[in-house]
């Protein structure tokens, strides 16, 4: 993998809940303005890493850094701000379009000017006209375009993303990968995705992470799923592919 500068980086990170090993030892990296894909099977712990990247969980043992800065030691509002997170499926709260959009920076007390929420929905691929549309009225892959419009309200830097396209059809679940390139291309945003999809993470990833049993089995550029040597991969791989 080439050199470059990590966004987030774990060093000897486990989580622990209940006795029960979630992940196990994790040491590794997130180039910065990259994609990075995060595949492994079910119950790999892909989820709880995910959430470890903005403070929703705390490691047990180890340290997250995000541009050389411990996470431990960021205000969690702060820390949120700079590595938002959507998942499969996040909910719309009850108002328009705005309302959604507008919610992040409500609650640090702040006001959203309804041209720069105009100005996101064009971001993410939505009429400026559908601000005061109800947010419940949306279909799922409009829903999804909100919710990551809501999380670029924070200006996040870092864009995690949780099966964000599972739940969508095919036409949809383009116009998201499009969108995610858009972002990732000029707003310089890293972006960490976990997928099922093994083709999407090829497609869309620079690089990727494998995680089984909670372990880091191996990271690289996104090709390595399919030229990996390592046999776990490999079957793993050849499994998701039928």
């Amino acid at each position: 993998m080439p050199v470059y500068k990590p966004a987030l980086h774990f060093k000897n990170v486990s989580y622990t809940i209940q006795q029960t090993s979630i992940l196990k030892n994790i040491t590794g990296s997130f180039p910065v303005g990259k994609i990075t894909t995060l595949v492994g099977p079910s119950g790999a712990g892909k989820t709880t890493l995910l959430k470890l990247c903005n403070g929703l969980l705390s490691p047990t043992e180890g340290e997250i850094y995000i541009e050389d800065q411990p996470i431990q030691r960021m205000e969690p509002i702060k820390l949120r701000r700079h590595a938002g997170i959507v998942l499969q499926n996040s909910p719309m709260i009850r108002g328009t379009v705005y309302d959604n959009l507008a919610l992040p920076l409500q609650l640090q007390g702040k006001d959203f000017p309804r041209r720069m929420a105009g100005e996101l929905l064009e971001l993410v691929g939505l009429d400026p006209r559908f601000l005061d549309r109800n947010a419940n009225d949306l279909s799922g892959g409009q829903q999804q375009k909100v919710s990551i419009g809501r999380t670029l309200a924070n200006q996040s830097r870092i864009l995690l993303l949780d099966e964000i396209t599972s739940a969508l059809d095919r036409v949809s679940l383009q116009e998201i990968e499009d969108l995610i390139r858009r972002v990732n291309r000029e707003r310089g945003v890293t972006v960490i995705w976990i997928t099922h999809n093994l083709e999407q993470a090829i497609r869309m990833a620079d690089y990727a992470w494998v995680v089984m049993d909670g372990e880091l089995i191996e990271t690289g550029e996104a090709d390595l799923l399919n030229t990996s040597h390592n046999d776990k991969v490999r079957q793993f791989v050849k499994g998701e592919g039928g």
